[in-house]
């Protein structure tokens, strides 16, 4: 049976509402005549503005409902597909809201904003539906944890062969053994690079060494090498993992902070409506 994603979710389902959403909200504001062109303080724009703020609000109540499982007002892949594309609708209803008119204000500030949100949830929609398959492949049958394993099994294979080496590729190894990391600053994570990897260094330094080297020596260096290489492998699947799931991750850090930018900008474009106007 084939996956089934969050876009199709029963049969495109809040693809056609929100587009139903769209469409309304279309015609109603060309049908709308007003004394002047349709804006943000008639009773389209009223309406709008109304339908606008609940889909924000239902919106950001997403947040609580997938941690909610206990609950059956849905499931989480059904509100989540009504999340992607009533965030969609959201762009046009809004902007619909707006009449177009926009200044250096603070309700073009929350309109910023509510588009920014909007953009940061469509890199997420890519990110969940690109990176999850790349980390299988990138996995194949292993979990991170077992290529960890591995990679501490060639440690210990690599120095207890490497002890009946000379002195100088001791060194190397010994360093490429003991200086392997995994992570650390953002910048590897998110690359998935080390470019002081110390295994990397060993490899590029043993053949160069080797070269001196004659008989049961030169083939106890080859086997060092061939370890290396295999270790090498699964650090780049190690960290390529990491960097996928930290993909995963990162956007929340813009997108959940600009919901609660956005929610404050909504808040007091509100009251200041309710207030002033």
């Amino acid at each position: 049976m084939r996956h089934q994603s969050i876009l199709e979710y029963a049969h495109f389902r809040w693809l056609k509402a929100a587009l139903g959403l769209s469409i309304l909200a279309g015609a109603a504001y060309l049908w709308h005549d007003p004394p002047m062109k349709p804006y943000g303080g008639t009773w389209l724009g009223y309406a709008l503005g109304t339908a606008g703020a609940l889909i924000i609000l239902w919106l950001l109540w997403f947040g609580v409902r997938k941690r909610s499982y206990l609950s059956r007002a849905g499931t989480v892949q059904g509100w989540l597909s009504a999340h992607v594309y009533l965030g969609t609708a959201l762009l046009v209803v809004a902007t619909l809201h707006t009449g177009f008119e926009l200044g250096w204000n603070l309700h073009t500030l929350a309109y910023v904003l509510m588009v920014a949100t909007v953009a940061s949830g469509f890199y997420g929609v890519y990110i969940y539906l690109s990176v999850p398959g790349l980390m299988t492949a990138n996995r194949g049958e292993e979990t991170l944890d077992a290529m960890l394993l591995k990679i501490a099994d060639l440690d210990r294979e690599i120095r207890e062969q490497a002890l009946s080496l000379p002195d100088r590729i001791l060194v190397v190894v010994n360093a490429s053994l003991d200086g392997t990391r995994l992570g650390g600053s953002l910048a590897r994570v998110v690359t998935g690079r080390d470019r002081g990897c110390p295994t990397a260094a060993a490899l590029r330094a043993l053949p160069e060494i080797g070269k001196t080297l004659s008989g049961e020596a030169a083939n106890l260096h080859h086997e060092v090498y061939t370890l290396l290489l295999r270790k090498s492998e699964l650090l780049a699947r190690a960290r390529r993992d990491l960097r996928f799931k930290a993909r995963l991750d990162l956007w929340l850090y813009a997108h959940v902070p600009l919901s609660i930018a956005l929610l404050a900008a909504l808040a007091a474009h509100v009251v200041s409506v309710f207030l002033y106007w």
